[in-house]
């Protein structure tokens, strides 16, 4: 097992974790039994019930009543997963979701009114555009359309927004301060019906987002669609006194 400073319970989902997360299980494969684990482990069985209960708030294991416990497969995964503000690449990282950059397009273009108050720049001013189609396996899940203020620094090339787009705008030192959401359920365009390869009367999550750093004059402004019915989107929030 990893770090012996963690309580036993979370050694042993850690442990489990890996499991999943290498392949060693596969999803859909039913785990150990809790007796099992427990011989293994040579722990209790409410120590090991504690550990696949880590597992289950994580979207990696899926319990069946009278059938065992199972590996969540890639759809469970995305249907039921709850997420705060962080990246979509790392949303989907922490339920064993390896997410793949299926397309994506960068260029120049220029605000209008809207894009204008999003990203405070002048009506006509250059921006930066970037459409990115995401999913895994192959299938595609999220659009992507992100529009940026313009900066020198920001790279055109397609290939730097394969991965995580906040952890390439950390190399530059640029950190997120303010983010606002806005979230609904919409009846798609014909483009993102025939991205996304659903029928243009399937409803689709659209999440806004508004983004800004002042200090680094950092504003940005995107639209995330999602299909309904695979994606679930929550806010964790802790009022501050």
């Amino acid at each position: 097992m990893t770090d012996k400073q963690l309580p036993l319970y979370l050694q042993i989902s850690q442990d489990l974790r890996q499991q999943i997360q290498t392949g060693t299980w596969r999803p859909g494969q039913r785990i150990p039994t809790e007796f099992a684990l427990c011989d293994h482990y040579h722990v209790s069985r409410i120590t090991v019930r504690k550990a696949i209960d880590e597992l289950v708030k994580d979207n990696l294991i899926v319990r069946q009543r009278a059938k065992g416990s199972f590996v969540s497969t890639f759809d469970e995964r995305i249907a039921t997963h709850y997420t705060s503000y962080k990246s979509f690449t790392n949303e989907m990282k922490e339920v064993g979701i390896d997410i793949e950059t299926l397309q994506v397009n960068v260029r120049l273009g220029f605000a209008d009114y809207k894009l204008s108050n999003y990203l405070q720049v002048g009506v006509g001013d250059q921006i930066i555009m970037i459409e990115r189609v995401r999913g895994a396996q192959g299938k595609a899940f999220a659009y992507f359309k992100t529009y940026l203020k313009f900066n020198p620094l920001l790279s055109l090339e397609a290939s730097t927004y394969q991965h995580s787009f906040y952890d390439y705008l950390a190399t530059l030192g640029i950190r997120i301060k303010h983010v606002r959401e806005i979230v609904e359920a919409i009846e798609p365009s014909k483009k993102v019906a025939q991205i996304l390869m659903i029928p243009q009367k399937k409803p689709v999550l659209k999440r806004a987002r508004i983004v800004n750093n002042p200090l680094v004059d950092y504003y940005e402004y995107s639209e995330c669609f999602y299909i309904g019915s695979q994606y679930k989107y929550a806010i964790d929030f802790t009022q501050q006194r």
